[in-house]
């Protein structure tokens, strides 16, 4: 896809999926703010690498389940590259765990970051996207509609979101804003891997369900993501597509 010209953010893009669409915006020719909350150092050599292969891109800092972070990422990106067209939600978290044991604490924990986060950088992004409107991608989970097994707070924190795109669809199209939701399956990527999501058992049993594909990879995502970008979809909004080599 051909981005040249556009302005991009990328949240939780410091490592992982977030990583993938940031340096895949990049390479298509956007100037990309690649946004971290914990890894400053990964940030810079995700920002770094982009840069090296001739993008352009910044790493900043911002927890996006806090306002005045949020307008500071916006205002840094402004600054540096000018206004965004493209926003990408990415940062968000998954705990998975039986439902006696999620408390108050946990559920905004999870919330915050999968809800109001997204409310937050979409309510920021109006003020600085242009007049010829831009695309705001979602990226959630599979989970949305189909719940996995101890996975009733994420799964509800995830369905939230899918109805928040549809609702934001609706709401931002007579400002020419696209909205999407991308749902990946199951990804290999660091986390996934240390909370047990991404083992050898795991790519055996997902393999089996989807032949001849297995689990995704990161980069797996980072085309459509891409494409949801780019002029190329003005004639869609409101979707949810998943992402997910078969497997639900």
């Amino acid at each position: 896809m051909n981005l040249t010209g556009k302005v991009a953010i990328v949240t939780g893009a410091s490592s992982g999926i977030g990583a993938a669409l940031a340096k895949c915006l990049g390479a298509s020719g956007a100037a990309v703010a690649v946004n971290y909350a914990s890894d400053h150092e990964v940030a810079e050599h995700t920002a770094a690498e982009i840069t090296r292969k001739g993008g352009r891109a910044v790493a900043i800092y911002a927890d996006v389940s806090i306002a005045a972070d949020v307008e500071r990422l916006f205002h840094e990106t402004n600054k540096v590259f000018g206004p965004p067209s493209v926003l990408v939600n990415n940062a968000g978290r998954y705990d998975f765990g039986p439902i006696d044991v999620v408390t108050e604490e946990a559920f905004h924990r999870e919330f915050n970051l999968n809800v109001l986060a997204p409310i937050l950088t979409v309510q920021e992004a109006l003020k600085y996207f242009p007049e010829t409107g831009g695309s705001i991608i979602n990226i959630n989970s599979i989970t949305s509609e189909n719940p996995v097994y101890n996975s009733a707070l994420y799964s509800a924190s995830e369905g939230a979101l899918d109805n928040l795109t549809a609702a934001l669809a609706k709401e931002l199209g007579p400002r020419r804003i696209r909205v999407y939701a991308v749902a990946p399956g199951s990804t290999v990527t660091k986390r996934a891997r240390r909370i047990g999501l991404a083992g050898r058992e795991l790519q055996k049993t997902t393999a089996a369900a989807t032949p001849p594909v297995g689990l995704g990879q990161p980069q797996d995502i980072a085309a459509l993501v891409a494409f949801l970008a780019s002029d190329e979809s003005a004639w869609m909004t409101g979707q949810r597509t998943t992402a997910s080599r078969g497997s639900r």
